[in-house]
């Protein structure tokens, strides 16, 4: 508790230091290709990424899961080098990789010794426009995204029920849509979809470049010139036009039963507002609403009531991610304690939201929750990764640089009043889904 208030009480200077730590440059190619440079000396390795500006939510409709596989194919062959080389070079110089795919962004990473960062950026920039597959390419690494969707999806009755409540949140627009694809619609995906969605949005023009560690930015703009510079943009790439979201005048129920199912649950999922360039302060009160009322575990204002209080559940969360290019969401979850109903949950939770709106937030509680999350953001510090993600999550997402490094400060500004303002607009029920996960349908009637 001393270390917490001694937080508090250093609140307003501290986020002005931990966003001076970062060593940030910033740069763009003439081909449009967006650079920041992240400097950290501290060890002599290097993160660096792609993000492109694109991801699930920019499939064409029937072709959803089209994103992903091409994820998977990048790591097969060039004009240049072989199918499988680009991996086995990155492992024979001492380095890590992976990629992953989300709703707003593509993302492609290494971590090296800081001296191999030329080979990488020559490595990447290659398949950035010169990507070769075949339909055999096509097809072994469509099995292998069905493989993983039987995996994750199939066989888990929490994430069959997630996918069912987002396709009911999400009326119009492809945030409805799961990122790895309907199962029908990745089994006919093709090689010509494939080419078609690398060609429109794996380009210069898309695509922004993050390194991290121990660099020099004027080394890094060199290197960047030399090996992304040369590459040919894409041309008329227009900004992102999604369908957007009709006006939601009816709340959404879903009932779910699995027998597989080992612990039913009460979650209500409602359509948020996202974090926005220069106005990020409604997702900030967004935010630290999540966290007093179900983030911080049993000091939450469900945690104290509804598991210390009265007993009737044995775990309670609250969750938002402002970070997405559109409308987010904002969840509750109660997991109720042994003999208690999934209505009886769902009764208690809306009872404690009542009198939250009605009674408003304990000042005290809020100023250990900044503290609480000013100490992550400097812990965070210390992940050179974990920042370069940071910056390539909010660009993708519509921010800008300046907006990740005022995000802390934003977050403290945010008053008691804020959140309660925030917290009226979002518990609107009719632009929510409230979903039970159930080991038997007769749950339901109970």
């Amino acid at each position: 508790m001393r270390f917490l208030t001694l937080l508090a009480g250093m609140i307003l200077t501290l986020p002005q230091i931990a966003s001076a730590a970062q060593n940030v440059t910033t740069f763009r190619l003439d081909n449009g290709m967006e650079a920041v440079v992240i400097e950290d000396h501290r060890a002599p390795v290097v993160t660096h990424m792609v993000w492109y500006r694109t991801g699930a939510a920019d499939e064409a409709p029937g072709k959803s899961g089209i994103a992903h596989l091409l994820e998977h194919l990048l790591f097969k062959g060039t004009l240049y080098r072989e199918p499988g080389e680009f991996s086995r070079l990155v492992a024979a110089n001492g380095g890590s990789e992976n990629a992953f795919t989300s709703y707003d962004y593509t993302g492609y990473w290494q971590r090296v010794a800081a001296d191999r960062l030329e080979l990488m950026m020559e490595l990447e920039s290659d398949r950035m426009r010169n990507l070769v597959i075949s339909d055999e390419d096509v097809a072994t690494e469509r099995d292998v995204v069905l493989e993983e969707r039987n995996t994750r999806t199939e066989n888990n009755p929490g994430a069959l029920f997630s996918e069912q409540r987002m396709a009911a949140l999400y009326l119009n627009h492809p945030y409805g849509i799961p990122i790895i694809g309907w199962k029908h619609e990745v089994s006919a995906l093709t090689r010509d979809d494939a080419l078609a969605f690398y060609q429109k949005y794996y380009a210069p023009n898309n695509a922004i470049l993050i390194v991290a560690g121990d660099v020099d930015p004027e080394y890094v703009q060199a290197l960047a010139e030399h090996y992304y510079g040369q590459l040919e943009p894409s041309r008329g790439l227009e900004p992102r036009q999604r369908p957007g979201e009709p006006p939601q005048i009816a709340e959404r129920r879903l009932l779910y039963a699995d027998t597989r199912v080992s612990q039913p649950y009460v979650i209500r999922t409602y359509l948020a507002p996202e974090r926005n360039p220069g106005d990020q302060k409604p997702a900030a009160a967004l935010t630290l609403l999540a966290e007093l009322l179900g983030g911080s575990g049993l000091s939450s204002v469900m945690g104290q009531k509804l598991q210390l209080d009265d007993k009737i559940a044995i775990n309670v969360a609250a969750f938002y991610d402002g970070l997405s290019l559109d409308r987010s969401g904002f969840g509750l979850v109660v997991v109720p304690a042994e003999g208690i109903s999934l209505q009886q949950a769902e009764a208690a939770m809306d009872k404690v939201l009542a009198e939250f709106l009605d009674s408003g937030i304990d000042a005290d509680h809020l100023d250990r929750l900044k503290a609480q999350i000013l100490a992550a953001e400097i812990y965070a510090e210390d992940s050179v990764q974990g920042i370069a993600r940071r910056y390539g999550e909010a660009l993708t997402s519509g921010l800008g640089v300046e907006d990740v490094a005022e995000w802390p400060s934003v977050l403290h500004s945010v008053t008691g009043d804020d959140i309660m303002r925030a917290a009226r607009a979002l518990f609107d029920r009719r632009q929510s889904v409230t979903g039970w996960l159930m080991r038997e349908p007769a749950e339901a009637e109970q």
